[in-house]
C-alpha cells in the first residue's frame, strides 16, 4: 500500500515538474477556469433555470440508460444467473404448497430489512440536507417500542400489526421490562440501518481511490478540500482543520482499528475517513469490514441505549413536568405534550378495528410535514445533481473540441 501511494506521488511530482516547464497550461488559469465552470453549474437548479435544468436531467437520465444497458451487455452471463434466480424464486413465490408460510415470512423479513437499508443509506448521504434519517425514522421507531414496551408490560406485540401499528399483547408477559428486552426487541432494524450507513460510505472511497490510481482530479468538492487540507497540513490552526488531520492521521496510521474507533462513535467528521482510505490505498474489506462493525454493532448499541433510556416512562414523566415549569409558556407547552403520550396510551389498549377515534395531535402533524419536506428536497437534489453533470458533460466536450483545434 505505500509503495502504491509512493508511486503516485511521484506521478503528481512529475506532473507538477512538467506544469512548470510548460508543457501544460498554467495551473493557476485552469484552477481559474474550473472554478467559474463550477460556479456556472451550481446555478444550474430548478428555482434558478427550471427549463435548462429539466431538460439537463432527462439529457442526463438517457445517457444513463445507456451507459447502464451497455455494462449489462457485457456481463451477459451474470446478468442471465440474476433471472434465472429471479424465476426461480417467482415459481417458488406463486406455487402453492406448505412452503408458503416460509416464503411469506422471509418475504416480510427482507422488506423490513430492505426498509432500514434503504433509510441507512439515505442518512449517509443525508436525504439532501445533511438531516440523518435516525432523526426521523428510527429514533422515533425505537421511541414507540420503548414508550409502548413500559405501558404493556411486555414486548411481544401481536404480528400483524406491528412494526406498522403497536397494540398491546391481551396477555402481558410476567416481569419487569429491562433495557435488554427493549434492545433485542428493535436490534434487528437498528443494525439494518447502521449496515445502511456504512454501505452509504463506499461512494468516497471508491471516488478517492479511483482518482489516486489515476492521477486525475474528480470534481468533487469534499475531494479537493481534503486535498487542499493534505498541502497546508503544517500551517492548519484552526480547530476544525486539526480535527479532520487528527481523524486523516488515525485512520492512515492505525488502519482497521483507527477506522472502527471512528466509526464507533457519533462523529461528524467520519465523511473525511472514506476519501482517506481511498486516496492512501486502504484494502476494501478493512475499510468496509472496520465500517460495518462499528457502524452497525458498536454504534448503534450506544445510539439505541440512548434513545430507550432517553423515552424510559419516568424520563419521559420528569420531561413533562420540566416543561410545565418554564415560566409563562409552560403550561401552554406542557398542554399538547401531555394530550400526545395520552394518544398513544389509548392506541396501545384498542385493536385497529375497534373504531376508536384517531386524533391528530400538532406534533404529529408538523413531524408528518417535515418528513414529507425532506423528501421532496431529495427528489429536487437528485434532479439539480444529475443536470449539473450533464453541464459538466459538455464543458468536457467543449475542452476536448478546443484542443483537437
Amino acid at each position: 500500500m505505500a509503495e502504491n501511494g509512493t508511486d503516485c506521488d511521484q506521478r503528481r511530482i512529475g506532473m507538477s515538474k512538467e506544469q512548470h516547464n510548460g508543457n501544460f497550461t498554467d495551473s493557476s488559469v485552469l484552477s481559474e477556469q474550473k472554478r467559474r465552470d463550477r460556479e456556472e453549474r451550481l446555478n444550474i437548479v430548478l428555482w434558478k433555470q427550471p427549463l435548462v435544468t429539466v431538460q439537463y436531467f432527462f439529457l442526463e437520465t438517457l445517457i444513463n440508460l445507456k451507459e447502464w444497458t451497455i455494462k449489462l451487455w457485457h456481463r451477459r452471463s451474470i446478468l442471465v444467473c440474476v433471472l434465472l434466480a429471479l424465476a426461480l424464486l417467482t415459481a417458488t413465490y406463486y406455487i402453492e404448497g406448505a412452503h408458503q408460510q416460509y416464503v411469506r415470512y422471509m418475504e416480510k423479513k427482507f422488506f423490513w430489512c430492505a426498509y432500514w437499508v434503504g433509510l441507512g443509506i439515505l442518512s449517509s448521504v443525508g436525504l439532501g440536507t445533511g438531516l440523518h434519517t435516525f432523526l426521523l425514522y428510527l429514533g422515533p421507531h425505537i421511541a414507540s417500542v420503548t414508550l409502548a414496551a413500559y405501558e404493556c408490560n411486555s414486548v411481544n406485540f401481536p404480528e400483524p400489526p406491528y412494526p406498522d401499528q403497536i397494540i398491546c399483547p391481551d396477555e402481558p408477559s410476567g416481569g419487569s421490562i429491562s433495557l435488554w428486552t427493549i434492545i433485542s426487541k428493535v436490534r434487528l432494524e437498528a443494525c439494518m440501518w447502521g449496515a445502511g450507513t456504512a454501505i452509504g460510505e463506499l461512494p468516497p472511497y471508491f471516488m478517492a481511490r479511483a482518482a489516486r490510481l489515476s492521477g486525475a482530479e474528480p470534481d468533487d468538492e469534499e475531494y479537493q478540500e481534503f486535498e487542499e487540507m493534505l498541502e497546508h497540513a503544517e500551517t492548519a490552526q484552526d480547530f476544525a482543520s486539526r480535527a479532520k488531520l487528527a481523524v486523516q492521521n488515525l485512520v492512515q496510521k492505525v488502519g482497521f482499528f483507527g477506522i472502527l474507533a471512528c466509526a464507533s462513535i457519533p462523529n461528524p467528521l467520519f465523511d473525511l475517513a472514506g476519501i482517506t482510505c481511498g486516496h492512501f490505498l486502504v484494502p476494501f474489506w478493512t475499510f468496509f469490514g472496520a465500517t460495518l462493525i462499528g457502524k452497525a454493532i458498536i454504534k448503534m448499541h450506544i445510539q439505541k441505549l440512548f434513545v430507550i433510556v432517553t423515552f424510559s416512562k419516568h424520563i419521559v414523566e420528569q420531561m413533562v413536568a420540566l416543561i410545565g415549569a418554564i415560566p409563562s409558556i409552560g403550561p401552554s407547552l406542557q398542554k399538547p405534550f401531555q394530550e400526545y403520550l395520552e394518544a398513544q396510551r389509548i392506541k396501545l389498549h384498542h385493536k385497529s378495528d375497534s373504531g376508536v377515534p384517531q386524533g391528530e395531535n400538532w406534533l404529529s402533524w408538523m413531524f408528518e410535514k417535515l418528513v414529507i419536506a425532506m423528501v421532496c428536497y431529495f427528489i429536487l437534489s437528485i434532479i439539480n445533481s444529475m443536470a449539473q453533470s450533464y453541464a459538466k458533460r459538455l464543458q468536457q466536450k467543449m475542452y476536448s473540441e478546443e484542443k483537437t483545434k
